[in-house]
């Protein structure tokens, strides 16, 4: 979690500082007293603390990892003990400035040398509320992602920056670049912040086709850019570069969820896999199905439009709802995201391709059987499937299939490794970091002011090496995935949403048959989207095919199924390949408004609160 939850307590926390100078910093971190790099850290914080003076306030939290430190916990409530006869950081310094291990003798010879009472600090090191006082924070840690010590939060925001001292002043002081980092990451870190930039991008789109500025905004989005002569293959609008160039990055990152869901994930196993899977079949066969009964003759190829479902938007608006919403509902919505976004991918490929050029398919099959070899072979360097992915994405196009499909292609073929033994790793850079600090202690030693370890040759070998181990915790596939997710997330979704949906309301509504258009598209969201996923899961589970969740209530999986109405950016790509560009305009205007009615009817629904019941088998009756 990159947020905390429960910032700083003065009346609560053990805080060290006044914070009543300008710019005060407020930092919390969870520690453990017998954590080797806690120890470490500390001797940063002492010269943190002369270089900031009374700006820095620190908290520290308990986090004793007694699996690792035996001990640890034991060490903790000593620190508490002291804290009830008002010596918390006395004892503290004292634990950090001995070595451990710790015997409850140590603690109580730590305890008579700061001048406590030595038989109540004893009753105290047995106390429950003592014990108690020191789980929590272990387990308030948990609830904010703590795994390891130590975990810092500065003013409420995790620090993940490095340890050194110039790097931590930095992170502290947040000069204009850090303060712009740190509040992009924290805005990140919302769970409805990338379907926010969507929604803006959207919104944005249709004011510029609505206002004077439209002859610029269709001046900027029909020029002509490209590859090679003019008029080219590769020579297109900019929105069809942003379409089939930029989505491509999507669909990459599509493709790579889906890959992982099928091996660690949702969809790995069996009997977990069949309700998300049956419901989102469900979920594309009833809005088409009412499309086309609202559609008849040529505007019937728009069938595909309300099919498809918004993960940004449908697990933003379930995380807005936070705890009324129950874990087991978030995994079902996410695996029949990932089934909707395969079925969006097929009903791409096979139904609306542009004009059609086999010969290019054998240049297709060169490209991905080039990836296909480079994963055999175990390459893990990017660039050599970069340059099968370029080919491939060319291949696509020239052939007359949406390039943006090769995303998916590429994804599949990307290599994974196997999770490293973790010994050896540490052994590396540990060794690397010990040789540094070994010629740094050296220097000191031998009173060299002007040494600087970046010219020494070790600095080189030690750099090397750390860099080894790092890059080894992540495969190609997730480096892939780390890097482009921003960019899919904040940019080049907008940018598509932008150029997509950027329509004159007013003329298009007005064309002959748009209103039949624009009420298929609308009813197919709101109430065929629904209806899909609800009927097919009841017949899975009916049939004992599939399970439903577990805790999850027939009414949480009704507004659930109401979210899955929200349409995403393939909706708006499947209109542009379907139906001509006046009627286009209208469905993208109808998935605009039924994801606005499905996302609010569904928020509304999970949005109360009953009590639960549940039955032996089946979705449970009553709500929560």
């Amino acid at each position: 979690m990159l947020r905390l939850r429960r910032p700083l307590q003065r009346s609560r926390d053990h805080v060290r500082g006044a914070g009543d100078g300008p710019g005060a910093i407020e930092v919390v971190g969870y520690q453990d007293f017998l954590c080797p790099y806690c120890r470490r850290l500390r001797e940063v914080f002492a010269r943190l603390r002369r270089a900031l003076g009374d700006r820095l306030v620190y908290a520290f939290r308990h986090f004793p990892n007694e699996g690792v430190h035996p001990g640890a916990t034991l060490v903790s409530r000593a620190a508490e003990a002291a804290a009830c006869q008002g010596r918390f950081w006395e004892m503290h310094d004292r634990l950090f400035d001995r070595e451990p291990p710790f015997s409850r003798e140590d603690l109580s010879i730590l305890a008579r040398d700061i001048g406590l009472d030595i038989e109540r600090f004893e009753r105290d090191l047995d106390a429950d509320d003592v014990a108690g006082r020191v789980q929590d924070d272990i387990d308030d840690g948990r609830r904010h992602g703590v795994t390891g010590t130590p975990t810092l939060f500065v003013d409420d925001v995790r620090y993940d920056g490095a340890w050194d001292f110039y790097s931590m002043l930095e992170g502290l002081e947040r000069p204009v670049a850090a303060r712009m980092q740190r509040s992009a990451r924290v805005f990140a870190s919302l769970p409805t912040s990338a379907g926010l930039v969507l929604l803006i991008a959207a919104v944005l789109a249709i004011v510029c086709a609505n206002t004077p500025v439209a002859p610029i905004y269709d001046a900027v989005m029909n020029a002509h850019i490209g590859v090679g002569p003019r008029g080219s293959t590769l020579w297109m609008p900019v929105r069809e570069w942003l379409s089939e160039g930029l989505l491509a990055f999507f669909f990459l990152l599509v493709g790579v969820e889906i890959r992982r869901e099928m091996t660690v994930g949702a969809l790995a196993d069996r009997g977990a896999a069949i309700l998300p899977a049956v419901a989102a079949l469900g979920g594309v066969i009833a809005p088409a199905l009412l499309y086309v009964a609202f559609n008849r003759g040529p505007m019937a190829s728009g069938w595909s439009i309300p099919t498809a479902t918004d993960i940004a938007f449908t697990l933003g608006i379930l995380a807005v709802l936070g705890a009324r919403v129950p874990t087991g509902l978030r995994v079902f919505v996410a695996a029949l995201a990932v089934v909707d976004d395969v079925l969006s991918v097929l009903t791409l490929a096979i139904f609306y391709p542009q004009e059609f050029r086999p010969v290019f398919l054998f240049a297709v099959a060169g490209a991905v059987l080039a990836l296909f070899l480079l994963n055999r072979a175990r390459v893990y360097a990017i660039w050599p499937y970069a340059g099968a992915s370029i080919a491939l994405w060319v291949s696509l196009h020239a052939a007359g299939i949406h390039a943006a499909l090769a995303g998916v292609v590429v994804a599949m073929c990307l290599p994974t490794r196997p999770p490293p033994t973790v010994g050896p790793l540490l052994a590396q850079a540990a060794s690397a970091l010990a040789e540094l600090e070994h010629r740094e202690n050296e220097a000191r030693r031998d009173g060299r002011e002007d040494w600087r370890p970046e010219r020494e040759p070790v600095w080189d070998w030690a750099a090397r090496n750390l860099s080894a181990a790092s890059a080894r915790l992540l495969s190609p596939a997730d480096r892939v995935e780390r890097a482009v997710a921003p960019w899919s997330a904040f940019v080049i979704l907008p940018l598509f949403a932008f150029s997509a949906t950027g329509v004159p309301i007013a003329v298009r509504l007005v064309s002959h048959g748009s209103w039949h258009i624009f009420a298929g598209v609308v009813v197919g969201l709101v109430i065929g989207k629904p209806l899909g996923v609800l009927a097919a899961s009841g017949l899975a589970v009916a049939s004992r095919l599939a399970v439903p969740p577990d805790g999850v209530t027939l009414r949480h999986f009704v507004g659930a199924a109401c979210l899955c109405g929200v349409g995403d950016t393939m909706a708006l790509l499947m209109a542009d390949r379907a139906l001509p560009a006046t009627d286009a305009a209208v469905a993208k205007i109808a998935v605009l408004v039924g994801s606005a009615l499905a996302g609010l009817l569904g928020a509304a629904i999970l949005h109360r609160r009953d009590v639960a019941s549940t039955p032996s088998n089946g979705f449970a009756t009553g709500e929560r």
